[in-house]
């Protein structure tokens, strides 16, 4: 078992389909599996196609290339033995090998649009009809597939075995056998359509496909796999698969066998599955990835770069396009990038494997996802699309569901909203696009300042934003266990109020830039720059308020009766890395000082000070024990960029005491090969936790890296 190698890999389709497993072949979490079709993107995703169990005969030897963690305890077979070596780019690539023969595996995930893509009626539309939604619908389709890829070497004929194990299962949970649970299949000419039955339910049809091979009916259920990782967790960690039959695949040396899983019924129109289709796909998806990035010349990209020659001179350098671990960053932002039907349009999944799309996590990685690799029409999407949903002042904090219903529990979105359309708006001088959305900003000025739900509202004394609803957790600092938040910050939260003098002087500036370009009544837009300059002031001396004078730091919160919480945590430093920053030189050097020795880890910032006796330096155990430490002392990968940019401003001249390279050794060669984890321990050595691809934590990263 010491032998394993359990890191993890990760393909998408930019649907939220996705497949994912470990460098060793076994699967140790739910989340394992070929084929997780979201069959309503990026919603209602479900495990079809667990894996392929493979075995090689050669000369009258057989060998299992699989390997199994069973609920037992027991590792059986243990084809990692074989594992002569693995590789991720630029898909993921296993070869088992002996003396005398060799066998090559590859999986790729094709971009899940099929057919001409006219994809931009949206982004120019100002609203989500159905007529517009049509209009996209008719030029493309979804597809959902994977391919795998056998390529056997040696000097004899070998028999290849492939036993198809499936599901038809929630993603999040794990299958049991159990009578009323059926699956049907339908054998064709080279290929098998399946389906589940349970109870009186059909399941989502899909069928396997190869380009060479017998199949032969063999229906069998395999019980209690173990899921390892799940146990560590504290969740349901026991799987049950079922097997149909298996295929039979007589190999020459260098033979090559190739097969397609895919949602639906078979279609004629598909054409004749051959071995050119695998190499076809991966150089599809390396010309895709290559329009999107100016990784080769006249791409355009998908969701359109339009706008980003209109605009060529902003304050985002390309990314050098030569620089590998540039390419290896752009793809890995790539994959959080999916489509939602229900908007329609672009959206940002915060991580895999399991969350869905969130407003505040998509917001902050809108810079490094979007702004930096130049994809402008793809942040102006993704702002028009959160925009459309303002309800009451608040930005959706999620979409949940298949028909993706908005939920608003967020005190920060639209304030991280209105940050990022300014981000936006530097980056593109696209004011055209402030003329259209500034009804909408004004819109959350004035709920805010006349009160809105959770009972945000101004604090008419010192202009400042409070909250007070009790059971709840609204800024990012989130777990709420049973009806008590882990950690409330109930009142004004600092960050919360950085953030509102942040979009109170961009409020101020747009209002006088919409004036001088005449986009609306000169005289009324002027007064109003005006007044929101003067609210900004007011907030500025307010501010003052979370200064601790004796610690040399921000107060965390003021809490409603006016006590102020004096924890180190990193929602200081937030506050000073905004566009707009209301805090003196000689303060941020003071948090920054404070904060590098408490706070700053090779991976990224704590979520509180080791020194503080709620701190929890280990992210483990049970869902309550996890949750527990999630915000109580859990380092947080994104952070490091609230903290670069503090830095850059208060200490311009001095290097930044943060060495890139344990957090780069971890994108390239730790826990997701290609990705950056969600969180990190807070003690030392720093175990990567949580999901292990996060959207914020890869785009903070490209944000800054030089």
């Amino acid at each position: 078992m010491l032998d394993l190698d359990t890191r993890e890999w990760l393909l998408t389709n930019g649907l939220g389909s996705f497949a994912s497993g470990t460098v060793s072949d076994v699967r140790t979490r739910t989340y394992h599996g070929w084929l997780f079709a979201a069959t309503k993107p990026p919603s209602e995703r479900t495990l079809l196609f667990s894996h392929l169990e493979a075995s090689l005969e050669v000369l009258g030897n057989v060998v299992a290339l699989g390997t199994n963690f069973w609920g037992n305890g027991q590792i059986e077979p243990t084809g990692y033995e074989l594992l002569r070596c693995f590789d991720i780019n630029p898909v993921p690539k296993w070869i088992w090998g002996q003396d005398n023969w060799q066998l090559t595996r590859q999986l790729v995930m094709p971009y899940g649009w099929e057919g001409s893509r006219e994809w931009g009626v949206e982004s120019r539309e100002r609203n989500h009809s159905t007529d517009a939604i049509n209009r996209v619908s008719s030029h493309f389709q979804f597809c959902h597939r994977t391919l795998i890829q056998y390529r056997y070497e040696g000097s004899d004929t070998a028999i290849l075995r492939l036993r198809l194990l499936i599901a038809e299962r929630e993603f999040h949970h794990q299958q049991t056998a159990n009578p009323g649970l059926q699956f049907s299949q339908l054998l064709g000419e080279q290929q098998i359509c399946l389906q589940a039955k349970n109870s009186r339910n059909f399941g989502i049809p899909w069928h396997l496909r190869w380009t060479q091979g017998r199949y032969q009916t063999d229906a069998v259920w395999y019980w209690n796999y173990g899921l390892p990782e799940e146990t560590k967790r504290g969740l349901g960690d026991k799987e049950d698969l079922y097997s149909p039959g298996y295929l039979i695949v007589t190999l020459q040396p260098g033979d090559i066998v190739t097969l397609e899983a895919r949602v639906g019924f078979p279609d004629s129109t598909a054409g004749v599955l051959t071995d050119e289709i695998f190499a076809e796909a991966v150089e599809a998806e390396q010309k895709r990835l290559s329009q999107i990035f100016g990784w080769s010349k006249g791409g355009v990209g998908d969701w359109g770069l339009g706008i980003g020659e209109k605009f060529s001179n902003t304050q985002y350098p390309i990314p050098n396009p030569q620089s590998p671990l540039n390419q290896q960053l752009l793809k890995a932002s790539d994959q959080f990038i999916v489509y939602r039907a229900s908007i329609p349009g672009p959206t940002v999944i915060a991580g895999y494997h399991w969350f869905n799309d969130w407003g505040r996590n998509t917001l902050i990685a809108l810079p490094g996802l979007a702004l930096v690799p130049r994809r402008f029409d793809l942040a102006k999407g993704v702002l028009r699309t959160f925009g459309h949903y303002c309800r009451h002042g608040l930005i959706p904090n999620a979409f949940l569901g298949v028909n993706g219903e908005p939920i608003y529990n967020s005190i920060d979105a639209a304030l991280w909203w209105i940050e990022t359309l300014g981000l936006y708006l530097e980056a593109t001088q696209d004011w055209e696009f402030l003329a259209d959305q500034f009804p909408l900003v004004q819109q959350i000025y004035k709920a805010f300042v006349g009160g809105t739900h959770f009972n945000i509202q101004i604090d008419a004394t010192d202009g400042l934003v409070s909250w007070d609803a009790p059971g709840l957790a609204l800024t990012w600092m989130d777990v709420v266990i049973g009806a008590y938040p882990v950690t409330p910050r109930y009142g004004k939260p600092v960050e919360i109020n950085a953030l509102w003098y942040s979009a109170l002087c961009w409020l101020s500036q747009w209002a006088e830039r919409l004036s001088q370009l005449e986009f609306g009544e000169p005289v009324r837009l002027t007064k109003q720059a005006q007044r929101y300059a003067q609210q900004a002031e007011h907030v500025k001396t307010s501010l003052q308020k979370f200064w601790n004078p004796q610690l040399g730091y921000l107060y965390d919160t003021i809490e409603p009766d006016d006590r102020r919480n004096f924890q180190i945590r990193p929602n200081a430093v937030l506050a000073l890395s905004l566009h707009h920053c209301a805090f003196s030189e000689q303060q941020g050097c003071q948090v920054l000082d404070l904060a590098t020795v408490s706070l700053l880890t090779p991976y990224g910032l704590r979520s509180l000070d080791p020194g503080d006796p709620e701190y929890k330096g280990r992210y483990e155990g049970n869902q309550e024990q996890r949750d527990r430490a999630y915000h109580q002392g859990t380092v947080w990968a994104w952070l490091i960029g609230p903290y670069i940019r503090a830095w850059q401003r208060f200490y311009p001249q001095r290097s930044l005491p943060f060495d890139w390279q344990p957090l780069l050794d971890h994108f390239l060669f730790d826990a997701c090969l290609g990705s950056i984890s969600e969180i990190f321990d807070g003690d030392a050595p720093h175990k990567p936790r949580g999901a292990i691809a996060q959207a914020w934590s890869v785009a903070e990263v490209i944000r800054h890296i030089k």
